[in-house]
């Protein structure tokens, strides 16, 4: 039986949903405007999305949410709509973290990626991954500055990702960094990474499930690397 996912990533400005069937992506929609625009465009993109395919909600076989870190606007309107849509078709939820996500969208052969979300001031949201997209660090809240992640850069070329970048460029000056900055979590990214955990039956419980803000972190933790 094939296994439709609907993939919804809100997390940054960026506010992206994709159709997948067994883990290849069908079809995606998405908008970046520099401004949050999720709460007037997330619901249109679904309909649209269904829509095109000739595909119902019923026939869906599992909602996945990016679930954080990032904004905490961006994150509730994403996972409300997820959580709504499991209640109402009685289906599995599906979260995977937004840095992970975020990591999938660079191919690198050797080196590290490092994904970049802004948080506040000096302060980003990121993980360290490598190149099999193994996470190698703990997902935190850092305050940047210009000896961060020397132990990696020391290393091996570090591919830095995300909106956090343009924090970090102007005082990085080490050789090995390499900054993408208009890269983004996206929900084509998420095509296999939902069909992966809707085998292994890892799922959320739908009642209790709560975005991933790092808030203690935030607010509490955030700590100079």
């Amino acid at each position: 039986m094939d296994v439709l996912l609907l993939n919804i990533e809100t997390a940054t400005k960026n506010c992206s949903v994709s159709l997948s069937k067994n883990g290849v992506l069908l079809s995606f929609k998405e908008l970046n405007t520099g401004n949050y625009t999720h709460a007037e465009m997330l619901h249109p993109f679904i309909k649209q999305l269904l829509d095109e395919a000739n595909i119902g909600f019923n026939d869906l076989s599992a909602i996945a949410v990016g679930k954080g870190p990032g904004s905490f606007t961006g994150l509730r309107i994403g996972v409300s709509a997820a959580k709504g849509l499991c209640f109402a078709l009685n289906i599995p939820l599906i979260a995977i973290d937004s840095l992970s996500i975020l990591a999938h969208t660079k191919q690198i052969d050797k080196g590290f990626i490092i994904p970049l979300l802004d948080a506040r001031r000096m302060e980003v949201y990121t993980s360290v991954y490598s190149p099999n997209f193994v996470q190698i660090a703990p997902i935190e809240a850092v305050i940047l500055n210009e000896n961060s992640f020397a132990n990696y850069l020391d290393q091996a070329p570090v591919f830095f990702l995300g909106d956090g970048v343009e924090k970090f460029k102007p005082i990085c000056k080490h050789p090995n960094a390499i900054f993408e900055i208009d890269a983004f979590p996206s929900a084509t990214q998420m095509a296999n990474l939902s069909y992966l955990k809707y085998k292994k039956n890892d799922i959320e419980d739908v009642a209790y499930f709560e975005p991933f803000y790092l808030k203690d972190f935030f607010i509490l933790k955030a700590k100079t690397i």
